[in-house]
């Protein structure tokens, strides 16, 4: 019955969305990193047209895997992940280089790149693979247990290792959901929660990551201490709180202008929010939510176990990542890097989002429409 299915047009709300996001992460781009453009390169339009060629690119990419059978990835799955680690690996060679106090990208001459970010999606292709290929074994110990934490695990702490917590979470947030909807036994899941508990309690408190502790304890109370530890949230609130319902105006942000460090990477959002207000932020979240719904529509009518997994990683990560961004600078959880997909300024970030958008949508044309084809074709 598969062979009967007809390809048809990509799903157009993901479609939609998603170019949304990216042209409104360039206008931000634009107008968050302007001051520090000035003041770091003497062009306002520096990093603008940094990410309009990386959006560009993106796009490109985006549209290129939309036309291309996603099946091929299923059987480059292990090729595919395998250089994903070893990209990830990279970081340890002369290679790597460190910036802002983290060694997390490799330098290519030209631009540098960021590992993190292939290896969410190689992770997710591989994983889909894993989990499609064990069927009913998925739930057992020896055949379905051990090995998935232990795929997890590599991905997790690859990304870990570059001191990226956040990152590292957003991974093992996204392939445990994945193992879940497979058929996760349900008290793996407990142990799975005190596991997490105790590995969050590690990087926090163990040896060498004082500055985690420094933020936890600021994120309880960032006005105790606003010059401090707690000086980029506060200064993120004061962003969101001036904005009111409509914004103070497109490009007219006050806290831009370096009171704000990361205004047009990690904290765009509360520049969004100055600028547009909550109608502004609220229309940015409803763009992602429209993904992320979309997401799980395509997986749940797509046609085999590995084009369900796949897109239903992808709609995991794309949930996980923009919710923690967002509950960051509303100070709604400690304060830690992790950027907003399709917005933040970044090139590897936005290429790799786009890629798994260009997967998504691919998977999207070859959806069941009619569920009595669907389960026929099931049986």
């Amino acid at each position: 019955m598969k062979n009967k299915i007809q390809k048809h047009e990509p799903d157009f709300y993901i479609l939609f969305s998603t170019i949304m996001l990216v042209f409104i992460g360039v206008v931000m781009v634009y107008s968050a990193s302007s001051p520090k453009a000035l003041a770091d390169f003497g062009d306002p339009l520096h990093l603008f047209k940094r990410q309009f060629i990386w959006a560009i690119v993106g796009l490109s990419v985006m549209i290129l895997l939309m036309n291309v059978d996603y099946r091929i990835l299923k059987k480059n799955a292990g090729i595919i992940y395998l250089i994903t680690i070893l990209s990830g690996l990279l970081i340890f060679t002369p290679l790597g280089i460190e910036l802002k106090g983290a060694r997390r990208w490799i330098n290519l001459g030209f631009t540098t790149f960021m590992p993190s970010d292939a290896i969410k999606l190689g992770s997710i292709i591989f994983f889909a693979s894993f989990l499609e290929n064990k069927k009913e074994k998925v739930s057992t110990f020896r055949n379905g247990l051990i090995p998935a934490f232990l795929i997890i695990g590599l991905s997790t702490g690859l990304v870990y290792l570059q001191k990226d917590l956040s990152t590292s979470a957003t991974v093992a947030g996204t392939m445990i959901s994945m193992y879940f909807i497979a058929g996760m036994p349900y008290y793996v899941i407990f142990i799975s929660g005190l596991a997490s508990v105790a590995f969050l309690r590690f990087a926090i408190f163990s040896e060498g990551n004082e500055y985690r502790l420094e933020r936890v304890k600021a994120f309880r109370d960032p006005f105790a201490d606003k010059l401090g530890d707690g000086y980029q949230i506060v200064q993120s609130l004061y962003a969101l709180g001036s904005g009111g319902l409509f914004g103070v105006g497109l490009g007219k942000s006050k806290q831009k202008f370096f009171y704000i460090p990361e205004a047009y990477n990690d904290f765009i959002f509360s520049i969004i929010g100055e600028e547009l207000g909550f109608v502004g932020t609220t229309f940015v979240i409803a763009l992602f939510f429209i993904i992320i719904i979309r997401a799980f529509k395509v997986a749940i009518n797509s046609q085999d176990r590995f084009a369900f997994f796949v897109a239903s990683g992808i709609g995991f990560l794309v949930a996980i990542q923009s919710l923690m961004n967002i509950a960051v600078v509303t100070s709604s959880i400690p304060a830690t890097g992790i950027n907003l997909p399709f917005i933040s300024s970044g090139g590897t970030s936005l290429i790799f989002y786009l890629a798994s958008i260009g997967i998504l949508l691919n998977i999207s044309r070859y959806t069941i429409k009619d569920r009595s084809i669907k389960n026929e074709h099931n049986s």
